[in-house]
């Protein structure tokens, strides 16, 4: 690619429509102190291409996290969707388009459906959808939903990409198998092949152990055993919670097979951080604690990711968690696919985001894409422990003939998603 700086507004804008943006600014900055950057316009202007955005969400019951240095969010997903929609608009504004943003919330015990309905009857039709898998799919099987783009921005889980995949869905956020996957190629690379696996017994823990299950076998590792953790975790913030802990742990994780690490399925946060320092055996612990694998983390900075975290915090006021990072993307994908092909019907947009010539940057050193067979979105995984970022996979020396990203996830030969529903 050249490396030449465009001298021109219009050389900058056939680049696209987030190189653009950087490259305006950085242009702008260079110009002198004097150049005020413009900000997004808050109303359409006159004549332009105006885009609605619906974010769809509802107010889940969730455990308050474990450690008091996460606080509890009320906010989270959808100051990402705002923050996107800024960005949209910033682009927007030099090839005369808006972008509108209309923010849905469903009480914990409403229905989201009609809430739903009444938008598509309206004609809204593009939605960033932050739901729990049933309410994903009533949405997504309304009548009126037919020829909608609904964005999932939340859910994980494989089987929405399998089974039960839905032609109008189109996964931002990576599934558990991309999770495992992910880890899978850096335990590999590290010839920690041996692994001792503790889980859960929610839905989304067994969700991410055959996740787990199917890295070790595609990946060559061996399960030398599997626990599940049984113990009543008791008050998950009391003064004298470590002391039951420390004696729970290293009776969980004695009298195991040798093995390399402790892969740990703990979606819901109940115990897996307490593995951490306290196991019988002194061994890394990775999974949905400990080393993870995610699409974003707080301590993510390579490919000018800081901008982006900065951006974030001076609006929100707190770090970028993982789902205002893919809610912030589903908007992007919208964004950049209005921009580039000049129409905003969720039937066009649909077309052109799985036609060849369809990317976002991600902030991910890659533009990101999605598969035709299942609507999952390509990307990069970041490994992160709690505080720093250690690897990106796909890693080294794991290939495929098309995207390098393809060898996390389900490839199309092993697919069992149809989109006849």
């Amino acid at each position: 690619m050249s490396t030449r700086r465009p001298q021109t507004l219009a050389q900058l804008v056939t680049l696209g429509s987030a190189a653009a943006l950087l490259l305006v600014v950085g242009w702008l900055v260079a110009a002198g102190p004097a150049v005020a950057i413009p900000e997004a316009p808050t109303e359409a202007p006159a004549g332009a291409l105006v885009t609605k955005i619906i974010y769809v969400g509802k107010r889940y019951l969730e455990p308050a996290p474990l450690s008091l240095l996460d606080k509890v969010l009320t906010d989270e997903g959808v100051q990402g969707a705002r923050l996107a929609v800024k960005e949209n608009n910033m682009t927007g504004r030099l090839v005369a388009q808006h972008f509108e943003l209309a923010e849905v919330m469903a009480k914990r015990d409403e229905d989201v459906v009609p809430l739903v309905k009444a938008q598509l009857a309206a004609g809204q039709g593009l939605i960033v959808a932050d739901l729990e898998p049933s309410d994903l799919l009533a949405v997504a099987d309304l009548p009126e939903a037919k020829g909608a783009l609904i964005l999932n921005t939340r859910s994980s889980q494989d089987e929405l990409r399998q089974q039960e995949c839905r032609a109008n869905i189109f996964h931002v956020i990576p599934n558990w198998a991309m999770r495992a996957d992910a880890l899978a190629q850096y335990l590999s690379w590290k010839k920690w092949r041996r692994w001792f696996v503790v889980h859960g017994n929610t839905p989304g823990d067994d969700e991410y152990l055959a996740a787990i299950r199917r890295a070790a076998l595609k990946f060559g590792a061996k399960i030398v055993a599997e626990r599940e953790y049984e113990f009543d975790a008791g008050s998950r913030r009391t003064d004298s919670g470590h002391q039951q802990i420390q004696t729970q742990m290293p009776l969980l994780t004695q009298g195991v097979p040798e093995y390399d690490v402790i892969f740990v399925a703990d979606v819901g946060e109940a115990f897996g951080d307490y593995l951490l320092f306290r196991t019988y055996e002194p061994r890394p612990v990775v999974g949905s604690q400990g080393l993870q694998a995610v699409a974003w983390h707080r301590s993510f900075e390579q490919y000018a990711g800081t901008q982006l975290q900065n951006r974030f915090e001076k609006q929100a006021k707190r770090v970028m968690t993982e789902r205002d990072y893919t809610a912030w993307l589903g908007v992007r994908v919208v964004g950049e696919a209005v921009t580039r092909a000049g129409k905003n019907t969720p039937e066009e947009i649909r077309a052109y985001i799985l036609s060849k010539d369809f990317e976002v940057a991600g902030f991910k050193g890659v533009g990101l894409n999605f598969r035709s067979w299942d609507h999952q979105m390509r990307q990069p995984m970041l490994l992160s422990g709690p505080r720093t970022l250690v690897s990106i996979s796909p890693q080294d020396g794991f290939l495929h003939q098309k995207y390098l990203t393809d060898t996390m996830g389900f490839d199309e030969p092993e697919t069992k998603c149809r989109f006849d529903k």
